[in-house]
């Protein structure tokens, strides 16, 4: 049996029976008007972050998420989207598709706006999506691009590219982690399956995504997540486990390499009204302006002391120049 085989074991298992720890997500539950997310939903919520973000969802979008748990972010993106086939959810384990199929029959129930056809479901792996090309405005997978040694993820993100529009939007929850993880805990099918120990450092991570041709990308958020220590796992150290957010945008790659937004700010504070650096950054008199990272190095050259850039804070909400 192949180690994705056996990951895929761990949640046709999590499908028949619910396992509420199975992952633990770093952000509260969506409390929206009108919103009921079903008790067995809310069980089967595998994931370690968030993937919906109403700013990803404007002009009527179609929705991909990959690997679906029981639903419940199938549920919310129906929520901003609210039309026939609007959200596809693509899984490879029978038994989980079954029930996700039973809980959005019961969201139904408990949500006079939903229709369940709102969201079309797919037995289909993310390594081979069953979509066609550009054929999707927003894509998202939460907790499950971990599970994938690297040669796997760099074709998952491949086949995310292929499916999305031109400037189409894929939003990621994952763990990361910065110290390296020991082989054994690398390999073991069960850790990865729960989004532990298939863990990158987020560097790794961002090169992986910026690799396959993604030009801008959004550090949404990035959180303590979990602690694998030596009394309950097989390593020598306690390794420091994170969550991050990220929206990767299929943007066309500038000449001078990807647009990076890790939270930094820049901020001048000299006598005039504004510095202008002539090639395209303009920073008015004590207005923060949130900058990528690639102009962040551009503007701290300048070596002018009322220019300040801010550290890496990792939670960007958009705007800002690059």
């Amino acid at each position: 049996m192949s180690y994705l085989e056996k990951v895929e074991d761990v949640y046709k298992e999590a499908a028949l029976n619910p396992d509420k720890g199975l992952c633990c997500t770093t952000t509260p539950i969506w409390q929206l008007p009108g919103l009921n997310i079903p008790k067995k939903m809310l069980e089967m919520n595998y994931g370690c972050g968030s993937t919906v973000h109403p700013r990803d969802l404007s002009n009527n979008p179609t929705v991909l998420y990959v690997g679906i748990g029981g639903g419940m972010e199938l549920l919310q993106f129906s929520y901003f989207t609210r039309k026939k086939t609007s959200v596809i959810g693509v899984d490879p384990v029978e038994e989980m598709i079954t029930a996700c199929r039973e809980n959005l029959i019961d969201a139904e129930k408990q949500n006079d706006w939903f229709k369940k056809d709102f969201i079309k479901l797919y037995k289909g792996s993310a390594l081979q999506l069953p979509l066609e090309n550009e054929s999707v405005d927003v894509a998202a997978q939460n907790c499950l691009f971990n599970i994938f040694h690297e040669e796997e993820l760099i074709q998952a993100l491949k086949e995310i590219y292929r499916v999305l529009k031109s400037h189409g939007r894929l939003v990621l929850s994952d763990p990361i982690c910065e110290t390296e993880m020991p082989e054994n805990l690398k390999n073991d099918a069960r850790l990865r399956a729960l989004c532990l120990s298939g863990a990158l450092p987020l560097k790794k991570y961002l090169e992986l995504i910026t690799s396959i041709g993604f030009g801008t990308i959004e550090i949404r958020a990035k959180r303590p997540y979990r602690i694998l220590d030596p009394e309950h796992y097989n390593t020598y150290e306690n390794i420091y486990i994170e969550s991050v957010e990220i929206c990767a945008i299929k943007d066309p790659i500038p000449a001078d390499g990807p647009c990076i937004f890790t939270g930094r700010t820049a901020i001048y504070y000299g006598s005039d009204e504004l510095f202008d650096d002539k090639k395209g950054h303009v920073l008015l008199n004590n207005q923060p302006l949130a900058v990528c990272d690639k102009t962040a190095k551009v503007l701290s050259n300048f070596g002018r002391k009322n220019i300040f850039i801010s550290e890496s804070t990792y939670f960007y909400d958009g705007g800002g120049c690059c």
